[in-house]
């Protein structure tokens, strides 16, 4: 199901430790700037992983797609920017793209989380309190 979704922007630094031999930002790092992204998509929306875990859910990714298209480098700033692309019963897809200050596309990626259930380590439908902070009213 498609759904009429908010966005957020993180803005990131691009530290030394960033950084690989050749200088560029190391591409495992990006799948680190998109984590905190949605983590900070969802606390925009009074949404806190620590309260889930209190409630035995959480989110864990399934699969990223994930496309590199231009190196950051060494102390560029960076935005984040994430959205949900689809909402399932017990699993979102968020897009989510990394821009740097001439908000020229760096990289982008689509990841598939699933609402695990974590006592039984299965999917479980997302709580709908959930659903109604991150969907936009149509």
């Amino acid at each position: 199901m498609e759904s009429n979704v908010l966005s957020s922007i993180l803005p990131v630094r691009i530290y030394y430790e960033d950084t690989d031999a050749g200088g560029v930002v190391y591409y495992a790092n990006y799948l680190k700037f998109f984590e905190r992204g949605r983590t900070e998509f969802l606390r925009e929306g009074n949404i806190q992983q620590d309260t889930l875990l209190e409630q035995g859910i959480a989110f864990m990714v399934k699969k990223v797609d994930m496309d590199c298209i231009k190196s950051a480098r060494f102390n560029q700033l960076l935005s984040v920017k994430t959205e949900i692309l689809s909402q399932r019963k017990a699993s979102l897809t968020f897009r989510q793209k990394i821009f740097d200050e001439n908000k020229e596309l760096l990289c982008q990626a689509d990841t598939l989380i699933a609402c695990v259930n974590l006592q039984k380590m299965k999917p479980t439908a997302i709580p709908t309190e959930i659903i109604e902070v991150i969907t936009c009213a149509s």
